[in-house]
């Protein structure tokens, strides 16, 4: 027996085409891009043939009677037993244009050059969204009754299966498989489609959420999913029984599930929680199309939508499907394969495998880069406060993941020591002596890195000074409050807004503000030093959501309490549980990588949620600390500075509150 194939590279032809080598004396030839001569060896390999067994016919399925040289089809001429058509674009994403070219002049062509060879029957694989959004049931004998075909997809489906139709001049029989996913077995799938685009939302919610707790969800249509195997398996039975010729079979499943079904069996599958609250998206029917279409017209809300389904990998006309109306008779399907063992499989039976193999595999997070090399390498990245604590662990990560790192600082013997530390590792580091409290030597500052560097594609504004002591032992101490504000806030804000038009030109770049938990716990002692940093991060608010679509990122890290020279002053810290400066580091190379708009602690975000939902209870809680702690030796204008012995109750608070500040 011999076979033509079209297609035979794609997800789907592979297998077929694997599947018609079995067969005892069988030749398979192919249709492959004289561009593709190099896939063939894989091909081979893969099907376990030798090339007297399964020959490449070079063409194009976009040339009339593709493009096959006059010998080749003087060759094949008679001589093919079956023709299989496969290759066309199978993806809702794909431009109109393109699929109109691919699907309907490619199939015209290929059944042009099945008529010219004379080739036996013609097996024309279409799709289910042949029938376009039919409302009821699609029988196998339907073909003129679809309806609804606007979308460019459903259109060049139901298109080139009429093509076939009317133009071949042999016999010929049609499949229409439902929505392909991987393989029942092995979970092998090719690329994102169908259900698929619903799976990162599926990981996101089991990231946020343990798997027993109930959520919110959507319910529509019903989703008819078969996988590959039962497509290849039933295909190839049926194209090879007798007194069919004519005929559509449905590859369908007979009981497909609903929307909110397939995606609870695939939560299940990836132990995430379930939707146990569906919303039926039918309900959306009832807004006017005209209120729906104003709504989308509005600026803001369609770049929010945009925002999301783009995160979320969720092709933008995707939500129109979710109440699919079409359901799909099989019945001449299940007659031919009676009695043949083929039978498509439950979903609930192969989600597992087809979860695995897409988190394996297809996961597109899987092919972005995440290391801190993949982010920062060859690119600017200034670290101010760089020549201790946080700055310099963080310079030392930087550094080694191949970026230009630049730190500056006030004092030039701690830079030049940082610098040979840095370079005793083998690395390399720039220094610039700045004072970033001084406005005219920030101005200064940027005009050296601009004129150097050509400005920074990351700014760490890491510089900061912190300042123990209450407000009672602060009446007179007014300059504690301008000097916190200068550097942490106008000394921050100065360089940030220097480099911002170089990134803004770039139109890319990322500002990464060292902020405090004590933003979101409002810990006492700490007002002149927290009021400075929560000034840093309104502001970043603000920027960040002017700068969105110039692709600039902004990152506020609300650090714990952090073992550096800056709290050494408050004996106290001695014995209280603190981050090590490359751990703050960590939290860095983080945000770099991640970019998130935040990044904080459990413990920080729970106080935040307490001064919002019960302010009272926290401002009891934090009272409570304030009162059982003393100011430091550093900070107190009267009394003995002696040592202090830290007691049960000290000890137990400082363990709970892990990092915050006292």
């Amino acid at each position: 027996m011999q076979y033509f194939v079209t297609g035979a590279t794609g997800f789907i032809g592979k297998r077929l085409v694997k599947k018609l080598l079995s067969r005892k004396g069988s030749v398979v030839y192919f249709l492959m891009r004289e561009e593709s001569k190099d896939k063939v060896a894989g091909l081979l390999e893969y099907w376990g043939a030798t090339r007297n067994r399964a020959i490449p016919i070079y063409g194009d399925l976009r040339s009339p009677k593709l493009g096959v040289s006059k010998e080749d089809t003087k060759a094949l001429s008679k001589h093919v037993d079956h023709f299989f058509h496969l290759a066309a674009i199978y993806d809702l994403k794909a431009d109109a244009e393109s699929q109109m070219e691919v699907n309907i002049e490619g199939t015209r062509n290929t059944v042009a050059f099945a008529n010219a060879i004379g080739a036996g029957c013609f097996h024309h694989v279409s799709s289910i969204a042949a029938a376009g959004l039919f409302e009821g049931i699609f029988r196998e004998d339907m073909f003129d009754e679809a309806e609804n075909l606007d979308h460019p997809y459903f259109a060049s489906k139901h298109e080139s299966e009429k093509v076939v139709r009317k133009e071949c001049k042999g016999t010929f029989r049609v499949y229409r498989p439902g929505m392909v996913v991987g393989d029942s077995r092995t979970g092998e799938m090719d690329k994102i489609d169908g259900p698929y685009y619903f799976f990162k939302l599926i990981q996101r919610i089991r990231q946020l959420l343990p798997p027993w707790m109930p959520t919110v969800g959507l319910e529509g249509g019903r989703i008819n999913i078969v996988p590959v195997d039962y497509v290849v398996d039933a295909m190839d039975y049926i194209a090879h029984l007798p007194k069919l010729d004519g005929k559509c079979f449905h590859l369908t499943d007979p009981e497909p599930m609903r929307v909110g079904d397939v995606l609870n069996t695939f939560a299940r599958a990836a132990h995430a929680p379930t939707m146990s609250l569906r919303i039926n998206a039918a309900l959306l029917g009832f807004i006017p199309k005209s209120v729906k279409k104003g709504m989308m017209a509005l600026t803001p809300v369609r770049r929010v939508r945009h925002a999301i389904m783009k995160d979320l990998g969720l092709p933008d006309d995707m939500m129109q499907f979710v109440n699919y109306p079409t359901r799909f008779d099989n019945r001449d399907t299940a007659s031919a394969l009676k009695g043949s063992g083929i039978s498509c499989p439950r979903l609930e039976d192969y989600a597992p495998k087809i979860w695995d193999y897409w988190e394996r595999n297809l996961d597109p997070d899987l092919f972005i880069d995440r290391t801190l090399r993949g982010q920062v390498a060859g690119k600017v990245v200034l670290i101010t406060g760089g020549s201790s604590g946080i700055g310099l662990a963080a310079a030392h990560k930087i550094a080694e993941a191949g970026a230009v790192t630049i730190i500056c600082g006030r004092d030039e013997d701690k830079l030049a020591e940082a610098k040979k530390e840095i370079k005793e590792r083998g690395h390399d580091v720039i220094t610039y002596a700045v004072d970033v409290a001084d406005m005219a030597d920030c101005d200064r500052f940027v005009e050296l890195l601009i004129q150097n560097h050509g400005g920074v594609d990351v700014l760490v504004n890491n510089a900061g000074r912190s300042i123990r002591r209450g407000i009672e032992s602060s009446y007179d101490r007014f300059h504690d409050f301008e000097r916190t504000m200068q550097l942490n806030y106008f000394g921050a804000l100065r360089l940030t807004m220097g480099l911002l038009p170089k990134m803004s030109e770039r139109r890319g770049g990322q500002v990464i503000n060292i902020s405090s938990i004590g933003v979101l716990t409002n810990a006492p002692r700490f007002s002149a030093y927290v009021a400075s940093k929560a000034a840093l991060d309104a502001w970043t608010r603000c920027a960040a959501s002017e700068f969105a679509d110039l692709n600039i990122k902004f990152t506020t890290i609300n650090m714990p309490l952090v073992r550096t020279p800056m709290i050494a002053p408050t004996k106290i810290y001695q014995n209280v549980p603190t981050l090590s400066p490359d751990d703050a580091a960590d939290l860095i190379a983080q945000a770099i990588v991640y970019k998130p708009v935040r990044i904080a602690t459990r413990l920080g975000i729970l106080g935040e949620v307490m001064h919002a939902l019960m302010p009272r209870v926290a401002q009891i809680v934090m009272n409570t600390s304030f009162r059982m702690f003393p100011d430091s030796d550093a900070a107190r204008t009267t009394g003995e500075k002696k040592a202090m012995q830290m007691s049960a109750d000290q000890m137990a608070l400082q363990q709970l509150l892990r990092g915050v500040h006292f």
